[in-house]
């Protein structure tokens, strides 16, 4: 029994193929916006390579590039075929090729199923890097610009010497392991938003300033720490791309749907041997235990078919006999046996 069959007649058909050829260079268009959402990601993520560890973030925009260039020219491909559909003794010429067309078009379709989903799994990768990022290097323009201080906190600068011992003030903190502790943190951490003049030095030290409690006041720094900030930057973006591309899965599908309707309700004319008849259209011609039955059962016999008899020593003519009659020379007379008596 066929899958969601549907019944066509000719203007119906000439009206699908004509929809699917639109919505197939609309479709070149979604392709074309993957592949620059995905340059778009790359050159976000190099902006910031100083800031990301050594790991391989770089395979979302990369597949996302891949399968913008790949959706395309599958699109062109499919306009091309359901324009020629319209006429029905043009299908002819693609009728060996559009199931072929079909099944590596569904696979595309997933592949670009799991490009949105890596855009949402990505998340974790990307905080893993910038954790390790930032440990190892924070600059003043990557705080100015994401409005923030330290890695998880201003409270970061404390750990880390990044005063140099040529201007350090040796009375600010205590010397720990040849180190001086700093009680401050860079300007750029500083609150351009507060009216407050900023307070960066000795922020522990409440007798340093005129009523001044660092512990119940709210401190005009950046609270948020740069691993945050850079991380909601970007889970933003992924989940702007990622839902992009959702929405491009379901449109590639629906476009796919019509496109099988479109080949089995055209094949059925070509039986039917009247152009202008109605014909049934649908997505499987068996149900789905059935079809996968069959294929199951292609693939087993392939399989069988390439495996060599080896007590045969490959020849498939050893066991057949022949045919031919023996030809004995010129008087066609056979030697004779040779016994033990002569």
């Amino acid at each position: 029994m066929a899958v969601l069959r549907v019944k066509f007649t000719k203007t119906k058909r000439d009206k699908l193929a004509q929809v699917l050829w639109i919505l197939n260079w609309i479709s070149v268009v979604t392709g074309a916006i993957l592949f620059s959402l995905g340059l778009f990601l790359k050159v976000e993520l190099h902006k910031q390579g100083e800031v990301m560890a050594e790991r391989d973030i770089q395979y979302v925009p990369n597949m996302l590039i891949a399968v913008g260039l790949i959706a395309c020219a599958i699109n062109f491909l499919g306009g091309k075929i359901c324009y020629d559909c319209v006429d029905t003794t043009k299908f002819l010429r693609w009728k060996l090729i559009m199931l072929p067309y079909i099944i590596c078009t569904f696979f595309f379709t997933f592949c670009v199923l799991v490009g949105a989903l890596m855009c949402y799994c990505m998340h974790w990768e990307l905080e893993e890097s910038l954790n390790l990022g930032l440990t190892e290097r924070t600059v003043d323009m990557l705080q100015m610009q994401f409005q923030c201080c330290g890695n998880n906190g201003y409270k970061d600068w404390f750990q880390i010497q990044w005063i140099s011992n040529r201007y350090l003030d040796i009375r600010i903190r205590s010397n720990v392991n040849g180190k001086y502790l700093l009680d401050g943190v860079p300007f750029s951490c500083c609150n351009i938003n507060s009216p407050r003049p900023c307070i960066q030095q000795q922020i522990t030290n409440d007798s340093a300033h005129f009523n001044y409690e660092h512990q119940t006041e709210e401190l005009n720094l950046w609270m948020k720490g740069c691993r945050q900030a850079l991380l909601e930057y970007y889970t933003h973006i992924m989940q702007s791309i990622g839902l992009t591309v959702l929405i491009t899965w379901l449109f590639e599908l629906s476009v796919l749907t019509g496109v099988r309707y479109l080949q089995t309700s055209l094949e059925n004319v070509l039986r039917q041997g009247d152009p202008n008849s109605e014909s049934d259209g649908w997505l499987l011609e068996n149900s789905f235990m059935e079809t996968a039955r069959m294929n199951l059962n292609i693939i087993k016999s392939l399989g069988k078919g390439n495996q060599i008899d080896t007590a045969t020593n490959g020849d498939p003519n050893i066991n057949v006999p022949s045919t031919s009659k023996a030809h004995y020379g010129p008087d066609n007379v056979p030697p004779k046996q040779i016994t033990e008596d002569s």
